[in-house]
């Protein structure tokens, strides 16, 4: 557990000793997967995207032959003091009770984690209420970020413990032999700080990156890209630090989802990413460390529209779009299939060589 009584000091130095441990992806083993699949006894790239993700994770595992030894959905929770100026359909007492149903295998995480044969791990990060038993929020930084329309969501120390937090929850799901990791996020209200942000970096303007996302309606969503105008105004959160933007106008467990990516690549290990909230967390870890990039692999593509901004601005391309805009890491669980299927690929075709089939010219 990070320790509350680290310094600032402390913690910028281990968030150093994160970013300094992410390298490039192994150049050799890729090209090892890349003579493999031009073997296989298919026409050179016809399975496309599948080649691509199976190239990838021989690159991140360092090995021609990657494989899937264990799954997990790193699921971050957190709320948000801007619910103060009724920026979402849900009441922010929502953000516990999802805690408690995926603690309990109810929520649409759990039910296709399942069918997956996937680990759901929920991290109380900065929910603003109590929870029970006190162990569920050993790992809460505060109850929930400061309102961002009136300053600063929170203090650069605590965007810190947040995304080192993440970092810890990553590592121990690494260390047990999780090898594949995805994203996944709960926090009413959190496509407004996640809309602040791809706002921030993507340059564009506040409506065409705000949507609607729990389902409000037209005049609240004018509200809601209000709020995030004045936010923005009254913060000036600086793009070139992200950690200050994250401070300015970023979430706890947007924090947490950054951090786990960034010890993701550190271990060499492949993240997915999910949605919206996850994809802004992406990009605060690519702006600490651009190489991060190369252990994410995009999931799908959601509806709400700064989404697609946000992909463009990593240059990842979601492999699925089915129209989704839950969150909790469901587009990314989804994804556990085609990169099985991708290292199954390598592993089980004939290569023409093997069948005697003749090759193309």
């Amino acid at each position: 557990m990070i320790e509350k009584t680290l310094t600032l000091e402390d913690l910028e130095e281990n968030l150093t000793q994160l970013l300094a441990n992410i390298h490039g992806l192994d150049q050799d083993a890729m090209e090892r997967v890349q003579i493999r699949l031009d073997a296989l006894t298919k026409p050179q790239g016809s399975l496309g995207q599948l080649e691509v993700i199976a190239k990838q994770l021989g690159g991140i595992q360092g090995t021609a032959k990657p494989q899937v030894r264990g799954k997990a959905v790193l699921l971050m929770a957190g709320d948000h003091g801007v619910m103060e100026e009724g920026v979402s359909a849900f009441p922010q007492e929502v953000t516990p009770q999802m805690v408690y149903n995926f603690l309990r295998g109810g929520a649409a995480i759990n039910v296709l984690s399942r069918q997956a044969d996937a680990e759901v791990i929920c991290t109380d990060v900065g929910v603003a209420f109590p929870l029970e038993p006190e162990e569920l929020m050993r790992k809460r930084v505060r109850n929930g970020t400061a309102n961002m329309a009136k300053g600063p969501a929170m203090t650069r120390k605590e965007a810190l413990q947040a995304l080192l937090t993440g970092a810890e929850v990553a590592q121990g799901a690494i260390e047990r032999g999780i090898n594949v990791l995805a994203t996944g996020d709960m926090g009413i209200g959190n496509t407004t700080p996640s809309s602040a942000i791809v706002a921030v970096f993507t340059g564009q303007d506040i409506a065409e990156v705000v949507g609607r996302g729990t389902g409000i309606n037209d005049r609240t969503l004018a509200h809601k890209r209000a709020v995030i105008e004045k936010a923005l105004a009254i913060n000036g959160p600086n793009p070139d630090d992200p950690l200050d933007v994250l401070t300015k106008v970023g979430g706890l467990e947007i924090a947490a989802i950054a951090g786990s990516i960034l010890q993701a690549a550190a271990s060499r290990t492949a993240v997915v990413i999910d949605g919206f909230i996850s994809t802004a967390s992406a990009i605060i870890a690519a702006k600490l460390s651009p190489t991060s990039v190369h252990y994410m692999i995009p999931s799908h593509g959601s509806v709400e529209p700064g989404h697609r901004s946000a992909l463009r601005l990593l240059g990842l391309e979601p492999m699925l779009n089915l129209n989704m805009r839950l969150g909790e890491g469901t587009g990314a669980v989804l994804s556990f299939y085609l990169i099985e299927a991708a290292t199954r690929i390598l592993k089980e075709m004939a290569t023409f060589a093997d069948a005697g089939v003749s090759e193309g010219r």
